[in-house]
């Protein structure tokens, strides 16, 4: 018998009963299963699964992989890693690097993606395993919603930037009529000590952004049009896309998954034939081993391959949610992780080769033209590569590079938000038209949403946003997601279900998961208490700061608040699973970890040999018994069916 929630009692065999009332058979869920008289014979061994609306999958394996790998190698691996990686002591930051690679980054990664491809679901409904984090899920859903909602922002200014690189000369470069006067000057001082504002920053600050005209957080001051259209563009570009779902989407990332690549090589190859690239190669790797005594260095590691695998927002468990159920999630996350991480050390050399160029003809060391994030890849970078002959034509192939690897990475973020709501409303999937009305509705919303991001000082609330969407709200989600597999969930049978999907596992595959499990039971909550204790202690002593701008307490407030919203949906949820429950508030507990009756159900309407994946104990196989009208009168008639 089941309990009010749909969970079996403890002892019971997970099976779908039913019960004989009047002479038909019908099961617990209140579906007639027969009209014919009881009879005694045994019950029958065909699974009698509920219905379930069929699941799309991916055209094949590559697409998955190319998803995969588009969604984790995105902008931060160009403009974050190689700053990092100089700042960090140059090649000696790798150490830390990789050693967080495969304690945390491989562990989550892979809990994550076989997560959702055994639950076949998306990160709301996969919690059926546990209905007491559930909270997860809806905490990966605003993670998602905040990073989709600046995330695009940037796609639209590289679209800006895109279309400017079609004027000849570049509007930022000093061949630029406009700008004759500030690079004479400049020419004239050859040094850095006045700090004047160079052309491509004055194209920044005031073309683009428009931040010259406001005061600060509290005057963001009107939208700029051109960004409006620009940013229009892009929602309009990703809602064609991901129209038809993985079908459109993974077709897609046959070119916006690889273009990266060919753009990387092509600037190296260029960046070494320039004078002056050896130094800033040099710059990016000489090693100080001094470094790594600053836990400073530690927790930057950790941080860059968090962000950069994109673990907990969602998207890893929603794309892995519609592969085959016996496709090889090991494999895939070895591939993966390790070629996020290289394609990061490669990026190094195409960045540092073309800037050790522009601190050469600039006459100054490396590290004053060096920068990270906005300030590297629409200042630095495009002012090295107006000093370029034939600068138009990389500066098209740089702009279309970043606007691939931005597209990929929203793929992954918006494949999150629609999986988890068509998992939780199933209509939804089986109308079309209603399915591409709600993501036309969802992109039309984010970009209404996002014309903050475009203002004057929008720039303002773009760094605030990115600086708390993915701080610790984003930690303790994670934090939770590996606590509650290992112990509520049980990490030995999670390490049965993986075993389960791979079927055929290799010797070294069962070892492998000796060293996964012993990093999710210890290393790995170690390691994400170590970064959430040094985000706390730096968010408490550091103020945040936009260049000389200073963020007022207020700002500072709401930027928690962002971030305390996503986690605060752990305890909410997890309070709501256990007052629907029945008993004392132990029993309560145990039966909210307790996986639900139809965990496990997509995938076995996903696939033809369910006697080979399911476990005889865990099917819900009909299991009949007899009641008389005693049953059914008497007060006391759950005493009696016990007996």
């Amino acid at each position: 018998m089941q309990d009010e929630s749909g969970k079996a009692p403890p002892g019971t065999p997970t099976t779908q009963d039913s019960v004989h009332k009047n002479g038909h058979a019908v099961s617990q869920n209140g579906h007639n299963r027969t009209q014919t008289p009881v009879d005694s014979r045994p019950p029958s061994p065909v699974l009698n699964l509920p219905t379930t609306i069929p699941r799309e999958q991916w055209g094949g394996k590559y697409e998955f992989l190319l998803s995969c790998i588009g969604y984790c190698v995105g902008l931060a691996n160009v403009w974050r890693f190689p700053y990092l990686c100089y700042r960090n002591g140059g090649g000696v930051f790798l150490i830390p690097y990789f050693i967080m690679l495969f304690v945390t980054g491989v562990p989550l990664f892979l809990m994550e993606l076989s997560l959702g491809q055994y639950g076949a679901a998306g990160p709301i409904t996969v919690w059926k395993c546990c209905p007491l984090l559930k909270g997860i899920g809806i905490g990966m859903l605003c993670v998602s919603t905040l990073v989709c909602l600046y995330y695009n922002v940037i796609i639209a200014w590289t679209f800006y930037y895109l279309g400017s690189s079609f004027q000849s000369p570049l509007p930022w470069s000093c061949d630029a009529v406009a700008n004759a006067a500030l690079c004479s000057n400049e020419t004239e001082g050859n040094n850095y000590t006045t700090k004047k504002l160079s052309p491509t920053e004055i194209f920044w600050n005031e073309r683009v952004l428009g931040v010259v005209n406001s005061e600060g957080l509290h005057d963001p001051g009107p939208v700029r049009w051109q960004l409006a259209l620009c940013l229009l563009a892009a929602w309009v570009i990703i809602f064609l896309c991901m129209l038809k779902g993985i079908r459109s989407s993974g077709k897609v990332v046959y070119v916006t998954a690889t273009f990266p690549y060919f753009v990387l090589i092509v600037l190296i190859i260029r960046g070494a034939t320039l004078e002056g690239s050896l130094q800033g190669v040099a710059f990016y790797l000489t090693p100080d081993w001094a470094r790594l005594a600053s836990a400073q260095v530690w927790n930057d590691a950790a941080s860059q391959i968090f962000y950069s695998l994109g673990i907990g927002v969602g998207g890893l468990l929603s794309m892995a949610s519609y592969n085959k159920f016996d496709n090889n999630v090991i494999r895939d996350t070895i591939v993966i992780t390790i070629g996020n991480c290289g394609t990061s050390f490669f990026s190094g050399f195409a960045i540092f080769s073309i800037l050790g160029h522009m601190a050469w003809r600039k006459g100054v060391a490396v590290g004053d033209v060096a920068d990270t994030g906005p300030g590297l890849a629409f200042v630095a970078y495009p002012e090295a590569l107006a000093l370029l002959p034939g600068s138009v034509f990389w500066s098209i192939l740089f702009f279309l590079m970043l606007f691939m690897l931005g597209v990929d990475t929203l793929f992954g973020n918006m494949e999150g938000i629609t999986t988890a709501v068509l998992d939780e409303f199933p209509q939804l999937r089986q109308n079309t038209l209603l399915k591409s009305l709600f993501l036309a509705a969802l992109c039309f919303t984010f970009y209404l949403m996002g014309l903050l991001l475009i203002t004057d000082g929008g720039i303002y609330w773009f760094t605030l946003i990115d600086s708390f969407s993915t701080s610790f709200g984003l930690i303790i989600i994670t934090l939770f997601m590996c606590l509650g597999i290992s112990f509520f969930y049980g990490v030995n049978q999670f390490c049965q279900d993986i075993v389960d999907m791979i079927r055929h596992c290799p010797p070294w595959c069962t070892k492998v998961l000796l060293y996964f499990k012993a990093c999710w039971v210890f290393f790995t909550p170690f390691l994400l208490l170590f970064i959430l204790t040094f985000i706390f202690l730096e968010m408490y002593n550091t103020p945040l700061h936009y260049g000389s701008y200073e963020y007022p307490m207020w700002g500072k407030a709401l930027g928690v608040c962002m971030a305390t919203t996503c986690c605060i949906q752990i305890l909410i949820w997890g309070i709501v699973a256990i007052s629907k429950e029945t008993g004392t508030l132990k029993d309560r507990f145990q039966k909210s970890i307790r996986p639900l009756n139809s965990w496990r159900v997509n995938n076995l309407n996903n696939t033809g040999r369910v006697e080979e994946r399911v476990e005889p104990e865990r099917v819900e196989a009909p299991f009949t018994v007899t009641l008389t009208d005693m049953d059914f009168t008497a007060m006391t008639w759950e005493v009696g069916s016990q007996a």
